[in-house]
C-alpha cells in the first residue's frame, strides 16, 4: 500500500503547478487516504440520485453519467464503488463527516463549497438555464422576462439550483419543491412557469417530457463548472483523480459514457 502513495506522489508532482504547491509542500503532505480505500476494497461515493443525467436512483441502486464514471475510477484504484445516498444540503457536511471519499453526481464547483472541499479538475462545462412549457419559450429568454412577480419559479432545495435563483430573482415567485425528479412535471402541469438548472439537463428532460422546452441551453445565464467534489487537504488524492479524468477523457472513455446518457 505504500507503494501506491509513493507512485501517487509522484503524479501529484507532475501536476503541483495545476494544483498550486510546491514539491516540498507535497514531500511533507500527511498520507493519503488512498491507502485506506484500498484497504477497504471500497471507494465510498456520495450521491444523491436525483440529477439525471448524472446520477438517478433507480429500483435499488444507481444509474448515471457520474456512476458509471465512479465505477471507472473505483477501477484504477483496484476496488469496488460504494454509493452512499446523500441530499444537495447535506453534501458538504456528508463528505466533512467522512461518510465518502467522493462526492459525485453534476456537482457544480462554487467558491463557497472551495472553502470547505477540494474539487476535481472540472469535468464539464455548464451553466444555468431555464426550462418551461414550449409555448412559453419566447417569454423567459433573459433573467429580466423572468423576473416579475407573476413569474413562478419551481426550485430544488439546498444546491447551487436555488442559490442562482435567489441570487438573481428579486421579484419573481420563488416556490420549494423537495423532489428533484418529479419537479419537472410542476411544470407540465401548470403549477409553475419554469425551472432553472444545469443547461445539460434542461436538454435532457426536453426529450424526456413532450411539451418542455430548454431556453437557450448552448447561451446559459451563467457560465458553470462541474467537478467532484474532494477531501480537503489530499493533494495526493486530488492529484491520482485529476490524472485519472485526464487519462478517462484523453482514451475516449469519458465520451462513451456521457453519449450513452446525454445523446
Amino acid at each position: 500500500m505504500i507503494t501506491t502513495v509513493f507512485k501517487c506522489l509522484t503524479v501529484g508532482l507532475g501536476l503541483a503547478a495545476g494544483l498550486g504547491l510546491s514539491a516540498a509542500a507535497l514531500a511533507q503532505a500527511p498520507a493519503s487516504q488512498l491507502d485506506g480505500i484500498q484497504s477497504r476494497g471500497a471507494l465510498q461515493v456520495c450521491t444523491t440520485g436525483d440529477y439525471k443525467p448524472f446520477t438517478l436512483a433507480k429500483d435499488g441502486s444507481y444509474e448515471g453519467i457520474d456512476i458509471e464514471l465512479a465505477k471507472s475510477l473505483a477501477k484504477a484504484l483496484g476496488v469496488e464503488a460504494k454509493f452512499v445516498q446523500t441530499k444537495w444540503s447535506d453534501l458538504l457536511t456528508d463528505m466533512g463527516a467522512g461518510k465518502c471519499d467522493v462526492a459525485m453526481g453534476g456537482i457544480s464547483v462554487t467558491l463557497d463549497r472551495q472553502k470547505k472541499v477540494f474539487f476535481s479538475a472540472p469535468y464539464l462545462i455548464n451553466g444555468k438555464a431555464p426550462i418551461v412549457r414550449c409555448a412559453d419559450k419566447a417569454k423567459f429568454q433573459t433573467i429580466a422576462d423572468i423576473d416579475k412577480p407573476e413569474t413562478r419559479v419551481v426550485v430544488n432545495p439546498g444546491g447551487t439550483n436555488e442559490r442562482f435563483v435567489r441570487a438573481n430573482f428579486k421579484k419573481a415567485d420563488i416556490r420549494v419543491y423537495p423532489d428533484n425528479v418529479t419537479i419537472f412535471d410542476e411544470i407540465l402541469a401548470g403549477r409553475a412557469d419554469l425551472m432553472i438548472s444545469e443547461s445539460i439537463e434542461t436538454k435532457v428532460q426536453e426529450k424526456a417530457k413532450p411539451g418542455l422546452c430548454a431556453v437557450n441551453p448552448d447561451e446559459p445565464l451563467q457560465y458553470g463548472e462541474m467537478g467532484y467534489m474532494l477531501p480537503r487537504g489530499d493533494a495526493t488524492f486530488k492529484a491520482f483523480v485529476d490524472q485519472w479524468l485526464h487519462l478517462a477523457k484523453a482514451t475516449g472513455e469519458f465520451a462513451g459514457i456521457y453519449n450513452q446518457f446525454v445523446k
